[in-house]
């Protein structure tokens, strides 16, 4: 019902016990009847579901309400919006390493033509002949 993209991911799920049935978890190979209630555990939240028709085939996206009923808890979406408000606080724009753009504008400051005009060179020597 497309909360995991490949039936394999969602067997390893059940198999490492993310997903849960009346507080049990269940295997792979269980069975869902019209009304069961189960949770599957993502992140730092636990969604609930609510099954209200059975499919043998996978469903476009836009049918899965017609099949699942959403009935995870305000606190875990609250949890859900908190990670999701966590993650943009990263890095904040232009630390850490250097875009391309950033090597060649840094590239081209310091090379020989920008970083020192030719008349300061001589103006240098004849500086340091003058201390002598």
């Amino acid at each position: 019902m497309r909360i995991y993209k490949t039936r394999s991911i969602a067997t390893e799920a059940c198999k490492k016990g993310r997903i849960t049935m009346n507080g049990s978890e269940i295997k792979p190979s269980r069975t869902f009847k019209i009304g069961d209630v189960f949770s599957v555990r993502k992140g730092p939240i636990t969604y609930t579901y609510r099954i209200l028709k059975l499919s043998e085939n996978r469903l476009g996206a836009k049918l899965v309400p017609d099949y699942l009923q959403d009935i995870t808890s305000p606190e875990q979406l609250e949890l859900l919006e908190l990670a999701r408000l966590a993650g943009q606080s990263g890095r904040s724009r232009g630390s850490g390493r250097p875009t391309k753009k950033d090597r060649r504008d840094l590239e081209q400051f310091i090379s020989t033509d920008n970083y020192l005009p030719t008349d300061w060179d001589e103006d240098i020597d004849d500086w340091e002949n003058n201390i002598e």
